[in-house]
């Protein structure tokens, strides 16, 4: 028991430590996991879960502890908080553990932390929703839509509005349920260095569940995954993790690897590298890129990938791409421009996302990018391209300065190339923007535009 205990222990102390730094759970969990190296796979998959689940569904478990508290979960302590929320949860989604243990293990943690004046208050919180989960009063469709969409897919209200405002009822909860499915991983295969084949055959090996993906020849759905840099052929870089949807910027380029023509690419917002390290991977010897961001961490992280995978083609920068550097005024071929946005298309593989942006946010991130996209349009030379994404599903970040782009500055729309796939077509916009959403697509959410320098 006092290994479970210890557990649980790390699970709060990771939560509080997300609450009170208002950092991301990723983040905190690769620093506790990296820390607690000596865990059981068993411990380090319980911590995960609960951790991740939490954050996930906390929209609905603090709708349910409200419904048996006398004081509402956002007035109560962050630590008491938190402790409710994890007996809340153990309670609702985990069959495994028993009720009454759930109840027991948060009141020893509430008293461990030093709050024993507020353990009965935690104890009958715990045991009314214990009484009373099989007759939970949940919201209904038909008397609060916003609310029912809320509270049954733990999204804050203000995103469930702005989603119904931008694609209807139908694709909003198309979109809503997929931000609470199991998100599966997608690689994409480096055959600089290996085949499809052998790739598969390797992870297939440490029974790890492989699928050919949808949308792309060379990328493959992983399953039945502990810690991806344990996967067979990751240290060796036979596969870089990115969604199909980020990787269909290659072939939205129109770029045609078989042709003696010779690029020069520059990335300027490219952590961790999978855009990048996609087109030198592609275009090997007939590539000149330079890959940016704004910190050396970012670059280190573009660094370490890049040698990974092999690819020698790519030279990496520091550079804010908020301020024009004159050096590479005209001087691109290609100019990607993977934006910072409010990553709404994302929820579902960093499910706390939604609690970190908030609604004023999204015009100042939509005013930002408009920041970078004019620095950006100097880099391109005369009949070159500008690749404008983001992964949110956001019209204001997305389509709309798509529109005050061409409006603005010497560009055309630029048809979008040979890498959309027919079934992607419908979501293809006046053949120069694709806008794609999770849940209605299967992949990531996410926007590209193309455009050509006049």
């Amino acid at each position: 028991m006092a290994i479970v205990d210890n557990t649980r222990l790390m699970v709060l102390e990771t939560l509080l430590e997300v609450e009170k730094k208002n950092i991301f759970v990723k983040e905190a969990l690769h620093k506790l996991l990296f820390q607690k190296q000596f865990l059981s796979k068993q411990e380090r998959s319980f911590i995960t879960r609960m951790v991740e689940g939490i954050t996930e569904y906390q929209v609905k478990l603090d709708y349910v502890i409200d419904c048996f508290s006398n004081k509402k979960v956002n007035k109560c302590k962050p630590l008491i908080r938190v402790v409710l929320r994890m007996g809340a949860y153990q309670i609702l989604f985990m069959d495994s553990i028993p009720d009454e243990a759930a109840c027991d293990e948060c009141v020893k943690l509430t008293k461990k932390k030093g709050f024993h004046n507020l353990s009965g208050f935690v104890n009958g919180v715990l045991r009314n929703i214990v009484r009373n989960k099989e007759s939970i009063h949940y919201p209904k469709k038909e008397d609060n839509l916003l609310l029912y969409y809320s509270v049954t897919y733990s999204m804050p209200i203000w995103i469930v509005e702005k989603m119904i405002a931008w694609y209807g009822e139908k694709q909003t909860e198309q979109m809503l349920k997929a931000s609470v499915q199991p998100a599966k991983l997608t690689v994409r295969i480096n055959t600089n260095k290996t085949t499809k084949e052998e790739c598969i055959k390797k992870i297939q090996e440490k029974d790890i569940v492989v699928e050919e993906a949808k949308y792309i020849d060379n990328a493959l759905y992983l399953d039945h995954i502990n810690y991806v840099k344990r996967v067979p052929g990751f240290k060796e870089g036979d596969f870089f993790v990115q969604d199909e949807s980020s990787m269909l910027l290659f072939g939205a380029s129109g770029i045609d690897p078989t042709k003696e023509t010779t690029y020069k690419i520059l990335d300027l917002c490219a952590a961790p590298g999978g855009k990048c390290t996609q087109f030198g991977q592609e275009l090997g010897d007939k590539a000149q890129i330079e890959a940016r961001d704004v910190s050396d961490k970012k670059v280190a992280l573009i660094r370490e990938n890049v040698e990974r995978l092999g690819i020698d083609n790519i030279v990496t920068k520091v550079w804010d791409a908020l301020v024009f550097d004159p050096d590479k005024e005209e001087w691109a071929d290609i100019v990607i421009a993977d934006l910072p946005c409010s990553g709404l298309g994302i929820i579902g593989k960093k499910n706390d996302i939604k609690y970190h942006v908030g609604e004023n946010q999204l015009r100042d991130l939509a005013n930002l990018q408009r920041t970078i996209l004019a620095n950006a349009s100097r880099y391109v030379k005369p009949g070159g391209i500008l690749l404008f994404s983001t992964c949110t599903i956001n019209p204001e970040e997305n389509i709309e300065n798509a529109k005050w782009f061409l409006e603005h500055f010497d560009f055309e729309p630029d048809r979008l190339g040979f890498g959309i796939p027919k079934m992607l077509q419908e979501a293809v916009n006046q053949e120069y923007m694709l806008q794609l959403l999770p849940g209605v697509h299967d992949c990531d959410g996410f926007f590209i535009a193309k455009f050509r320098k006049k």
